[in-house]
């Protein structure tokens, strides 16, 4: 059972979310937050598996909350559900550390899936997100007539670019030692050697950047 923050202004919208989840059986909401402003004391306390939090709040809206999580060094994977889905708010939400960005109209199968994905470690971006992220850099990319292309300071390997793959499509290091035969432990280090080659922090900017760079569809 997964324990989630669900953080969002709207009562009756974190009624009926928490509802939902507990219909699942597999995610139990452990406290709500009416704005991004108890969200760090929240997570001390509580220890959340993830975060579930709305942009588009009175107070501390889902930015600022994300920049107070990241001042407090709290690691505790976030995941926006949102009805807003403008590029930049996606940019700057994964900037802060966001590991998710799903629309509200998401089923609730997706959404629990989503939610496991990131307490195992993996990241989730809904398909129409991405596309419009890419299709952002494809437009600057046209426009900007001085803009190059990132380079990847080392080639990645076959079994790397695979991995690279999987992490995509929002696997956790669990699942992918799973589906390549590996240990976790081998995975996790192959993980961190593919972000020290990208030279990017985590997994999203790992998989946007290399997306970015058609290393991977």
């Amino acid at each position: 059972m997964h324990k989630v923050l669900l953080v969002d202004d709207q009562k009756l919208i974190r009624d009926g979310i928490k509802s939902l989840l507990g219909i699942s059986g597999k995610v139990a909401v452990v406290a709500e937050c009416a704005d991004g402003s108890a969200v760090v004391d929240t997570c001390q306390q509580l220890q959340p598996d993830v975060v579930l939090l709305d942009l588009s709040m009175p107070v501390m809206n889902g930015v600022q909350t994300l920049a107070a999580l990241k001042q407090a060094g709290i690691s505790i994977p976030v995941l926006i559900l949102t009805t807003f889905d403008e590029h930049e708010l996606v940019l700057k939400s994964i900037s802060l550390g966001a590991r998710g960005f799903l629309l509200k109209d998401v089923s609730l199968d997706t959404l629990v899936q989503a939610i496991a994905t990131l307490a195992e470690g993996g990241s989730w971006f809904a398909p129409n997100i991405t596309e419009r992220l890419l299709g952002s850099v494809r437009d600057n990319t046209t426009a900007n007539a001085d803009y190059s292309m990132p380079a990847v300071p080392e080639p990645l390997s076959d079994k790397e670019l695979e991995i690279l793959q999987l992490m995509a499509a929002g696997y956790s290091n669990k699942e992918i030692a799973a589906a390549l035969y590996k240990s976790e432990g081998t995975v996790k280090n192959q993980c961190s050697a593919i972000l020290a080659k990208l030279g990017v922090r985590d997994r999203t900017r790992a998989v946007l950047l290399a997306l970015e760079l058609g290393l991977i569809s």
